[in-house]
Order: C-alpha cells, then sequence, then structure tokens
C-alpha cells in the first residue's frame, strides 16, 4: 500500500504545550478519506492492526472515523483515555452515525468535528462534541467572518476550538485573531522550536559530554572525568541507573559502574535527554526532543535501506545527524558553532547545514515525512533508492521505539529506604 502516516502535534495556545496529536493518513498522495469507503476502512483496519500499539504516546491522539471504520467497531482497538474520535460530512450525514456516536459518548470517548458547517445536521452534533476543528488555511475575508462566528457559537456551548492547517505566519496570525484554544500545523512545529527555552551549555559540562559521547569510540575514562567533576550530572547519572528500568539487584554509586550498565547507546540518549529545561519538564523543550529521537531514529533505519556503495554516512552518523538536527533550539548556540565542537563528519555537517550530498538528501526526506508532503517525500526516496511503500511502517516503528525511550528516561526515580551501596 503507497502510504502515508504522520503524527502532527496540537499545541495548546494559552500554554504553548503539546495537548495532543492527530494522526494523518494519506494514499498515493491523496487524503485517505477521499478514497471509497470500503476501501479506506479496509485500508486502515489493517494498518492499524498492525500498529494499534505503536500510535499512542502519554497524550490523546485525534484520528478521523469514516462510517465504517466506526460501525466496525475500530475505536474499541483504543482506550477512551488515549482516543479523541474525529467525524466529518460523511459520518455525519448517515442515517445510522447518531445512535453509533451515542453509544460511544455514553462510554467515555471524546469527539471532534472536523470542518465545523452552519448547518442544522452539525448543530445535532453539538451535544456530543467536545472539540470543533476548523481549517484556517487559504481563506478569503468573508470565510474569516464565518470561522468567527463558527468559534463564538462553539465557545458559547463550552466546546474547545482547534484551527488546523497553520502551515505559515499568515495562517497563525488568523488563528490567534480567532482566539482559539488550540492550534495544529507545520508552522506550530516550527514555532515550538523557536519557542523552547534555550540553555547555556555551550561552555560547560555538558556540552563537553555532548561531543564525548558523540565519538565513533567514546572514551571511557573521558566520560567517566566528566560526569564526576560535575554534581548534576553525576546525580542524574545514578538516578537514572538505580531506577526500577534497569533493576539492579545492587545499586551503585560508581559512575564507572553506571555508564557500563547503561550502555554507551542508551547513554547518548540520555545526554540529550539532559537538554530539557527542568522547569518545564512537559513543554516545548521536551516536545523537541522527542522530535529529535524520532529524527534520530528514523534516519538510522532508513539508512540501513540505502544500498548505495557511496553513500557518505552510516548508521551511527545518520541517528547522530537525525538527533542533533534540533540541538540549535535546545542549547545557547547556532548550528555551525554547536557543530565546531563536536567531532562528526563533514557529510553530516554539510547535511545539517545546508542538507548538501546525499546525506543532505536523508534529511530532506525527513523532514518532508514530516510535514506530510508525500510527493516529496516519494521523490526523495526513489532519488535514494529506498522503496517508498516502506514509510509508513518504519516510522510507526520509529515513534514505538521513541515512546519507549521517553518512557524508559522519564520514569520517576523512587528513592528506597535503604541507602546506596558504594561500589569501588
Amino acid at each position: 500500500m503507497d502510504k502515508c502516516v504522520v503524527r502532527q502535534a496540537i499545541k495548546e495556545v494559552s500554554t504553548q504545550n503539546i495537548i495532543g496529536y492527530e494522526i494523518l493518513f494519506q494514499t498515493n498522495g491523496d487524503d485517505l478519506y477521499s478514497k471509497t469507503e470500503n476501501s479506506a476502512a479496509d485500508k486502515m483496519i489493517n494498518f492499524l492492526m498492525q500498529n494499534s500499539g505503536k500510535i499512542f504516546s502519554d497524550k490523546p491522539t485525534f484520528m478521523t472515523f469514516t462510517p465504517s471504520l466506526l460501525f466496525r467497531n475500530l475505536p474499541k482497538m483504543f482506550g477512551k483515555e488515549t482516543l479523541v474520535i474525529q467525524i466529518e460530512d460523511n459520518l455525519i450525514v448517515h442515517p445510522l452515525a447518531l445512535p453509533m456516536i451515542k453509544k460511544y459518548k455514553a462510554e467515555g470517548y471524546l469527539f471532534a468535528i472536523n470542518d465545523f458547517q452552519f448547518s442544522p445536521k452539525y448543530f445535532g452534533m453539538l451535544e456530543y462534541t467536545d472539540y470543533i476543528r476548523i481549517s484556517v488555511s487559504g481563506k478569503d475575508e468573508k470565510e474569516r467572518t464565518s470561522l468567527d462566528n463558527v468559534v463564538k457559537m462553539a465557545q458559547a456551548f463550552g466546546k474547545k476550538c482547534i484551527a488546523t492547517g497553520v502551515n505559515g505566519k499568515e495562517e497563525y496570525e488568523l488563528a490567534a485573531a480567532l482566539n482559539v484554544e488550540y492550534m495544529e500545523g507545520n508552522y506550530i512545529a516550527e514555532t515550538l522550536m523557536t519557542k523552547a527555552n534555550k540553555i547555556d551549555y555551550l561552555q560547560g559540562n555538558f556540552f563537553q559530554l555532548v561531543g564525548a559521547i558523540s565519538k565513533d569510540e567514546p572514551d571511557m575514562d573521558e566520560l567517566e572525568e566528566i560526569i564526576s567533576r560535575d554534581a548534576g550530572l553525576t546525580y542524574a547519572l545514578l538516578k537514572m541507573v538505580n531506577s526500577a528500568y534497569f533493576a539492579l539487584r545492587k545499586r551503585t554509586a560508581s559512575v564507572r559502574q553506571a555508564i557500563v550498565t547503561m550502555g554507551l547507546g542508551q547513554l547518548r540518549e540520555w545526554v540529550y535527554m539532559l537538554s530539557i529545561d527542568e522547569e518545564d519538564p512537559t513543554g516545548s523543550s521536551a516536545e523537541i526532543l522527542k522530535m529529535s529521537f524520532l529524527r534520530a531514529k528514523f534516519a538510522q533505519e532508513l539508512t540501513g535501506l540505502i544500498h548505495k556503495p557511496d553513500f557518505p554516512i552510516n548508521k551511527f552518523e545518520a541517528y547522530m545527524m537525525g538527533m542533533f538536527s534540533n540541538l540549535e533550539y535546545m542549547v545557547d548556540a547556532t548550528m555551525e558553532e554547536i557543530l565546531e565542537e563536536i567531532p562528526v563528519k563533514d557529510e553530516v555537517k554539510k547535511a545539517l547545514i545546508s542538507y548538501e550530498g546525499d546525506a543532505g538528501k536523508l534529511m530532506l526526506l525527513i523532514l518532508a515525512y514530516e510535514k506530510a508532503d508525500w510527493k516529496e517525500s516519494k521523490k526523495l526516496a526513489g532519488e535514494l533508492g529506498i522503496d517508498a511503500t516502506t514509510l509508513a511502517q518504519i516510522y510507526m516503528d520509529c515513534i514505538q521505539n521513541v515512546n519507549e525511550i521517553w518512557q524508559a528516561l522519564t520514569t520517576d526515580f523512587k528513592r528506597k529506604e535503604d541507602s546506596v551501596e558504594r561500589e569501588e
């Protein structure tokens, strides 16, 4: 199946925090829901049956359901705490839809209406709706006035409004003027990164640790020295390695033993985790880091599918490229300054700064896929020798991997009554 499945963040305007994600489906360059009912249902069911456990994170997932999907009880695959059922005109006008909507609503599921219109059939659904979604893309003055009326009406009925299609500054300003509660679109992902609180680590131990862990063959003595001379790093490492995730039979207070226990792969992920703003652990900086993990894993997996003998980077270097792609938004430095301090291959530097070469093409593929630009994704995949039909499944597998990493790295350390036994 020639498909594209993308997860897009939904941001709360008042707090600037991510409150959930919409799962977008496309096939052959078209919106999946524009296909025939049976075709859409069959394709979605087959895909979701294989990936139902990979889609969801710790935040609600918004997903559009056609009549066939709803009548086949597909929402039952997901918990009511994690799913928001989105409905469109094709479901609203269906004569059998209302009883099903009432049933799911009674069971505790939340509902959102896509592209609400002023007509009796839409007003009849307000009673069961929690969110009103309006597209702000490409609207003229008359349409903007209509959107303003929709938002005021929805809020008068106690409904929350989500502005979708916020793909540029003009749409962002329109959504802000409409006073919606939430926004979604490519521009939101970009502004997330400009809103993150940068941390002045450029000359500190953290940045030296990033450089040391990024080498092809990290030096254990160097890692131990950098961590040991910083009380904060030492505490954070020991807190992580003594957590329930590692289930050590014997607690450790040795930095070297902690490094050995974690292994270099998990140690790298832990180091990037440290860049989260401790005063805002669920805000913009956390969301950027999740995106970095996803890009890193996606780049690594895609590199394994590139069979060009002259491809300039290996899977490890591709992982680092994806991870570093957002680092300038996490630390107080430009990408050029960051890459001067970190021992990465020239091809990776060129890819990150100016998207040069085949490595740059891989980075562009990842960015195009993030934006659900299927045409560009397919073109770039073809140029790299990657079967474009595999992208969606690889992306979903990477989401699952990132969710597992995130859960492990953010698990709260519960101190036990017994003291830490020191090891020499």
